[in-house]
Parts: structure tokens; sequence; C-alpha cells
């Protein structure tokens, strides 16, 4: 089975591209979607098909970065899938799918039985570590990535503060009295995309909303956040 893995931060950012990207390599790709800001791997449609997959099973990812921002935790989920059995694939990195990697340890080379096994052994412990060594790279350069994001919009907001801009809700100001304000303060306050522990349904549910006023209400908000 073929599962192709799309991630997006926000809402407003389009899915698109990494669908397409995935079902042009991979026409016959089952697609799972997910809306997830944060670095971990503990994401609700991750852990379902981390969960699901079997041996000879193929995830496919339009880059490294979307299967996860923390490099440590991607490495232990890659070394886990691949000794389970289970192919990944990267469309931007391939020199790190498991294929490769698996070519890479089957070209060791192999023993004479002789006293030059001595200087073989320790060709492959050196091949090995250099094929491990480029997943590594490729996923602490993702977690990079995704920190210089991070800092590059908190020095954004910053900036747009010492400019006079109000990011937020200024201290001790009364809000509003709409009926839209209850809902986007609980969506603030509970939602994962602005911080909170509420997937998508749970906030909404919360809110006594519906899907659609909810995904309306939250594009607002972030929205306002950049204005």
């Amino acid at each position: 089975m073929e599962y192709g893995y799309a991630r997006i931060s926000r809402v407003t950012q389009s899915i698109e591209r990494q669908i397409r990207n995935i079902k042009a390599a991979f026409p016959d790709a089952v697609i799972v979607q997910e809306i997830f800001t944060r670095t971990t791997l503990n994401r609700k449609e991750w852990n379902k098909l981390y969960s699901r997959v079997q041996k000879g099973d193929t995830i496919i990812f339009d880059s490294v970065s979307r299967m996860s921002g923390n490099a440590e935790e991607g490495i232990a989920a890659y070394e886990e899938l691949y000794n389970r059995g289970v192919s990944l694939v990267f469309l931007k990195e391939p020199h790190i799918n498991t294929e490769t990697y698996k070519k890479a340890l089957n070209n060791l080379v192999s023993m004479t039985n002789t006293s030059v096994d001595f200087i073989l052994e320790g060709v492959n412990k050196y091949l090995m570590a250099l094929a491990k060594e480029q997943i590594r790279i490729a996923f602490e350069q993702s977690e990079k990535e995704v920190s210089d994001l991070h800092q590059r919009t908190k020095e954004g907001i910053q900036t747009a503060r010492l400019n006079g801009k109000q990011i937020g809700q200024k201290q001790g100001a009364k809000l509003h009295v709409k009926k839209a304000d209850p809902a986007k303060e609980i969506i603030k306050k509970h939602n994962k995309d602005f911080g909170g522990q509420l997937n998508n349904e749970e906030t909404w549910k919360l809110a006594g909303i519906s899907k659609m006023t909810f995904y309306k209400y939250k594009r607002e908000l972030i929205e306002e956040a950049v204005e």
C-alpha cells in the first residue's frame, strides 16, 4: 500500500502543491492530510498512519520537513519504520530514501575469512556510519529550517510592534460585544494552532459553532495577527 503524507502548519496555507507532487510520482497513493504547527511527531493523523502501515507499505513525503521538524524524533521514526520493512520516500531528498539506505547497506564489502577482514570490518562500519550520517544531516537541516522560520516570525512581530503596529489584544482593552468574540477567544485559547491542546473538531464543539464558522473565525484570527 502506498500512502502520501501531506502536512501544512496553518489553514491559510495550501496543501495542494504537496499532494500534486506526491500524486505525480505515485498516482495510486492514498493521501493523508494534516494541519499541525508543531515540530513533534505526536500528531493525530500521523499517529494513525504510523500504526497502520505494515511491512511492504510505502510512505511518500514531499520533503523531509513534512515528516518531522525535530531531528531526534525524525531519525528515531525513520529507523523504526525501516526496521518494520516500511519504505520511506522523500521527493526532495531522494538520497535518504530507505531504498537508497538499503542499497548502501547491501553494498558492504564481503568478509574473506582472512586477516584482511579486520580492515574490511572497519570499511563496512565506515560505510554504515556514512549512510546514517546522510539521514541525520537531512533531519537536522529540516529542524534548522523550522527554527529559522520561527525566529523570522518572532523578529517580524517585534519589528511590527516597534513600528507601532498592535499585535494581538491590548492589555486591559475591553472586547467589543460581538457574537463572534466568545467563540474566537475559545479558539485562541484552546486550538492547537494557537498554542492550545484541542484539535479543530474539538475546538468548534467546545465553542458551540459550526465547522464552517470555525474555519471562518480561525482565518480571521490569523489575518488579524499578521496585519
